[in-house]
This record gives structure tokens, C-alpha cells and sequence, in this order.
């Protein structure tokens, strides 16, 4: 056993998981946006103090957090991660800290689907890439329909298109449970434990977590904090050999129910929606901040590519026409997706302010570049011609006379980029970023309310959209009289 003692370290820990994986894992307090919670997380802080570290949250996308694991952005994840043989080939697992199994809900008037044998000739509904989606498969004779966010799973069902829910019994104890229109039906199915994943070679962690953990079933802390979050289980119980009869009040749980209880008036509505503002303004600014930096990165890198593929030699012209064409010829996600994950395999990290910036400008460049591309050549010809033979240089010629004049013609569409830019700037919430379209998913799972969370969001948008559309019509009535003088 590693000894506790000596064990404080300078380096903090640096834990990772998805705020939006929903209760009560990790998650943001509907209460109190700005504060993080989740049994999880009272977990990793008491673990962090056992082992002498100071610990650090960092946010990441479900799917992207065993591959930022993997790429060193931090040392574990903890997020209800079941120890599988698929994922031990991947990553390390510390000794489990909880043990669970599945649970079938369903709408409250149906009857005789409490196994998974009378699940056969149904819809039924899960996560994808968990014990449930394949205990399901297995069984045949199921149309399965897989998830990423369990909150859509049981709208699902209490909407009809479902017939029922298979999912990990934490999860449907905080989302079937408390909703008047479902019920839990049937025994316990299988059985799962959630493990702190670290990277492969990480042993000496892993070897202080498993004593840390080992020290929290010892003196009752690892109880204490389950039975807040009303997860201690005789399954618990006899998993860690701690059989204390200590009542513990489960107040989490209760201020779970408390906060996300339906708003009973119009007025708890609205109050609600208003303490949705500070988070939706940080994420407008967020939002803003990001468009801005990668629209400049992308107007200036696209000129460079117009100039070149215009005016270049022939090296330059097929480079800037290559990578206009591979730019333009795959998905942006994917580049963000590289450029945060795939360059860390070659020695570049990148922030993922950084990182976001970066794809969108250099995507946005692509189009940029066709847009001056086609604004120079609007240029008469005999404006190059007659800059010459006022014994100019090609270098002045271009830069003095005809980027001037070709940047008149892409103003507007320069100002419509931007908006797009705007909106596509939702993508970069997969590396992290809390911008509109994450505090959109944040609170509309959180609340079961995607329509006036919606309602909001789509609000925001516009109106950081609405000045850039008048500048745009404005640009396009002055420069329309320019050019038209300067055709004249």
C-alpha cells in the first residue's frame, strides 16, 4: 500500500468530465449556475485531500475526454465511466468507487415490460457505448434507439416514441424517478462500476488513488458522501464491508428535487428564466469574443491566399489553391476536432480559446480568399495597366490601387461571413468552450425545458447578429455608390 504520508505535491490534479453529463454525476447546480456539484465531485475533492493534492476541474466534451486523457490535458476523468474490458485497453482504471446496474423505466399506465424478455417487439431507449445498449443487443428481437444525453432518452418516452428507458440505476433514481408520468419496473439487471480512468503508465497515481479511495471506505467518508446524494445501497454496503446504520439525511438529493421541481407559476417561470441571464451573458460574450478573434485571423490569413493564387508564383498558387481546396472540402468539426486533438500528437497545444480561434479562422480563410479572389478580378484590368505606367511596382500596383478597390466589392459579403461565422461558432463547444450552444444544452437538460431555453438562446443569437446585419446593408448601400461612380 502507498503510504498517505509525504504524499503533497506542488502539481495540483487536474480531474476531467463533462458538466453537462447531467445529475448526479458532475454537474452545474440548477440553483447556482456557477457552482459545480455532483456526488462525483464531492468524490474527487475528498479524494484530492486524502492523497495531499490540490485539485482542478477541467471541462470536456463526453466523447473527447478519453482522448484528452490520452493526449495529457489532464491526469484522470471521473464521469460515471464503467470498467470494461473495452475501455481498460484503453485506459487505467483506479478500483471501483461505485457499484450499480440497470433499471427499466416506463410511462406510468404501461404494464409487463419489467425485463429485458419482455422488451422484445418495443422501442426502448438508452446511452450509446454502455452495459444497457449492449445487455439490449444481445437480447435481440429490440429496436434500439441510442443516446448521448439520457435527459433526451426520458422526454422520449414520456412523449410516446419510446416504449421504455434502460439505464444506469443512479440516473434513473434523478431523472424517471421524480417525474410523476414514469415509473421503475422490475430487478435489478446486470451489474457496473465506475472507476477514475487515468492514462496507461500512470501507475504511481494510480496507486495513490487506490489508497485514497481505500482510506475513504475506511473511515466512512465514501458513505457519507453517497448517502447524500441518496446512492447508498445495500449493493454499496456490502462492496465496501461498510454496514454503519448511521442515518444520513440525503440533503443533495433534496435540493436536487427543490431546484428542478416544475415551475408551479408563470411567475416562477420568468424567475427562472432570469436567473438563466448571467450564465447566457457570459456565453454571449464567449460567443462574441471567439467570432471576433477568428474572423480577423481569417480576413487577413484569405487575403494572403487571394494575393498569392492571384499574383503568386506558380509554387504559391498551388499551394494557396490546395488548401482553399482541402479547407473547403472537409467538415469543419473534423479540423477542430484535429486541431485541439490530433496536434497535441506532434508536440502542439493549443488553449482552447486558442484552439477554436484557430479552426475557425483558418476555415473561414478558405472563403475569404475566393471572396477577394472574385473582388480582384472585378477590378478593370486597366487600372493595373495604368498604375504600371506611372512606373509602380506589380507590389505597389496591387497594394495601392487595386486591393483598395477590390476590397470595396467584399465588404458585404465580408460582413454575412461574420454572422455565419457567429453561428458556427457553436461547434467549438465540443473542446470545451462554454459558448451559447453549450449553456443552451447546459440549461435545457438541466430543467427538462428546451422551448423557453431555446426561446432565449435564439434571442441572444440574434441579437448579436442584428448589428452586423444593418452594418452589412449599410456597407452594401455606400460601397454601391462608390462603385457604381467608380464604374461610371
Amino acid at each position: 500500500m502507498v503510504s498517505m504520508s509525504g504524499m503533497a505535491s506542488a502539481e495540483p490534479l487536474r480531474w476531467a468530465s463533462d458538466s453537462q453529463s447531467g445529475a448526479p454525476f458532475v454537474f452545474h447546480d440548477p440553483a447556482d449556475q456557477s457552482k459545480l456539484t455532483g456526488f462525483e465531485t464531492d468524490l474527487i475533492q475528498a479524494l484530492a485531500k486524502q492523497i495531499g493534492r490540490e485539485q482542478v476541474f477541467v471541462q470536456n466534451d463526453w466523447d473527447g475526454l478519453i482522448p484528452g486523457l490520452q493526449r495529457g490535458l489532464y491526469d484522470v476523468v471521473i464521469d460515471g465511466i464503467e470498467i470494461t474490458p473495452e475501455h481498460r485497453a484503453a485506459v487505467d482504471f483506479s478500483t471501483p468507487y461505485y457499484r450499480t446496474f440497470e433499471q427499466i423505466a416506463v410511462r406510468k399506465d404501461a404494464v409487463g415490460l419489467d425485463s429485458v424478455d419482455a422488451l422484445r417487439g418495443h422501442v426502448v431507449g438508452t446511452l450509446k457505448d454502455t452495459l444497457s445498449q449492449r445487455l439490449l443487443e444481445k437480447a435481440g428481437g429490440i429496436s434500439l434507439r441510442s443516446y448521448t444525453d439520457e435527459t433526451n432518452a426520458y422526454s422520449d418516452l414520456v412523449n410516446g416514441r419510446l416504449d421504455a428507458v434502460m439505464l444506469d440505476a443512479p440516473i434513473a433514481l434523478y431523472y424517471a424517478v421524480p417525474d410523476p408520468r414514469l415509473k421503475l419496473v422490475g430487478a435489478p439487471i446486470g451489474g457496473l462500476s465506475y472507476g477514475i480512468a487515468l492514462a496507461k503508465g500512470r501507475d504511481v497515481l494510480r496507486a495513490q488513488l487506490d489508497a485514497g479511495l481505500e482510506a475513504m471506505r475506511r473511515d466512512g467518508e465514501l458513505r457519507r458522501i453517497l448517502a447524500r446524494w441518496n446512492m447508498w445501497t445495500p449493493e454499496m454496503a456490502s462492496f465496501t464491508g461498510d454496514t454503519t446504520t448511521e442515518a444520513i439525511a440525503p440533503t443533495a438529493w433534496q435540493h436536487w428535487l427543490l431546484a428542478t421541481r416544475p415551475a408551479a407559476t408563470w411567475r416562477d417561470r420568468l424567475a427562472r428564466y432570469a436567473s438563466f441571464l448571467p450564465l447566457i451573458g457570459r456565453a454571449a460574450l464567449m460567443t462574441v469574443a471567439v467570432s471576433a478573434c477568428a474572423m480577423v485571423l481569417a480576413v487577413a490569413w484569405g487575403l494572403v491566399l487571394a494575393l498569392a493564387r492571384r499574383y503568386g508564383r506558380w509554387p504559391f498558387r498551388m499551394a494557396a489553391t490546395g488548401y482553399i481546396e482541402i479547407v473547403r472540402g472537409t467538415p469543419l468539426l473534423i479540423q477542430i476536432l484535429f486541431i485541439f486533438y490530433g496536434l497535441p500528437s506532434v508536440g502542439i497545444r493549443l488553449d482552447p480559446f486558442v484552439a477554436g480561434v484557430v479552426a475557425l479562422g483558418l476555415n473561414y480563410a478558405a472563403y475569404e480568399a475566393e471572396n477577394y479572389r472574385a473582388g480582384l478580378q472585378s477590378v478593370p484590368h486597366g487600372q493595373m495597366e495604368a498604375a504600371l505606367a506611372l512606373n509602380m511596382t506589380q507590389f505597389q500596383a496591387v497594394r495601392h490601387v487595386v486591393v483598395p478597390q477590390a476590397f470595396r466589392f467584399v465588404v458585404p459579403v465580408m460582413t454575412n461571413d461574420f454572422i455565419s461565422l457567429l453561428k458556427d461558432s457553436s461547434l467549438v463547444s465540443v473542446i470545451t468552450l462554454t459558448e451559447l450552444t453549450q449553456a443552451y444544452v447546459r440549461l435545457s437538460t438541466t430543467y427538462y425545458d428546451y422551448f423557453g431555453t431555446g426561446l432565449l438562446i435564439g434571442c441572444a443569437y440574434l441579437l448579436l447578429g442584428l448589428p452586423f446585419v444593418r452594418l452589412a446593408r449599410m456597407a452594401e448601400r455606400r460601397l454601391s455608390v462608390g462603385v457604381a461612380q467608380a464604374r461610371r
